[in-house]
């Protein structure tokens, strides 16, 4: 009875590897991030506050959260999406050695440093590249595209006077978070109406993903990938078909709703 289905990503890796598009020599494991790892963007203050079920269910939109434990909340909640989190960290660091990386998790974008909403309780997006520019050298520059349906106010917020990253974000501009003081951080700004259509969505993706890339430079380029564009889907409100979002540039494979894809 809840819109974000928490099964999904086992899901997608056995598609993948019942497809014989992967296989366990393509999976790195994810690790949980430590609250080491998570102070390097959260305020302690903000991770004591997720030790309250009552700010958890709030920020997961589970009201029967509540009546948990937080024990239990920590453990079959929040862990989960620290080993998420630190899927997307670890994407970083091995798309810097090898060319490329997925995580099949994560892509919190509506988290920040000190405020979780819309699911997300984690920053993972500006973790991964805040750990990238403070331990691999020869990344200075980052570009964010975000082309989930929804405004990724969560990493605007974090990176709002950081002139590394350059942020694009393709979003309605009807729906949550309409947070007009985040958007202020995005360089290249596609508000989309509602019932977008593919024809008018794939160029208006393409024009722009070209335009960033030849604006700035980037050394790692952050792609977080939506299946919330699809028609139907119950909180994007736009109407792109599943060929479109298969094919949309700059990544030709969007399988899952969060789903970031570091070049």
């Amino acid at each position: 009875m809840h819109p974000f289905d928490a099964g999904k990503w086992g899901k997608v890796i056995g598609f993948l590897k019942e497809e014989q598009l992967i296989t366990d020599d393509n999976i790195v494991e994810a690790r949980e991030a430590t609250e080491d790892d998570l102070l390097v963007v959260h305020t302690r203050r903000y991770l004591n506050k997720l030790k309250w079920s009552f700010v958890v269910a709030t920020i997961t939109e589970i009201p029967p959260l509540l009546l948990l434990p937080n024990f239990l909340v920590q453990r079959r909640v929040l862990r989960p999406l620290r080993t998420q989190t630190g899927g997307t960290i670890m994407a970083g660091k091995l798309a810097i050695d090898r060319g490329w990386a997925i995580n099949v998790g994560g892509g919190f974008h509506h988290c920040s440093s000190d405020k979780g909403g819309g699911f997300c309780a984690y920053a993972d997006i500006t973790l991964a590249i805040k750990f990238l520019f403070e331990r691999v050298e020869g990344v200075s520059k980052a570009t964010i595209i975000d082309l989930d349906a929804h405004q990724g106010n969560g990493h605007e917020r974090d990176f709002m006077d950081d002139k590394r990253v350059y942020i694009m974000d393709v979003y309605n501009r009807y729906i949550y978070p309409g947070d007009g003081f985040a958007k202020r951080a995005i360089k290249r700004k596609v508000e989309l109406d509602w019932g977008t259509e593919d024809q008018e969505y794939l160029q208006k993706v393409e024009m722009h993903v070209e335009g960033a890339l030849n604006e700035v430079k980037p050394d790692i380029l952050v792609y977080n990938a939506g299946t919330d564009i699809l028609d139907g889907d119950p909180l994007g409100g736009l109407a792109i078909s599943p060929q479109v979002c298969r094919t949309t540039y700059p990544c030709h494979y969007r399988p899952v709703y969060l789903l970031p894809v570091i070049y």
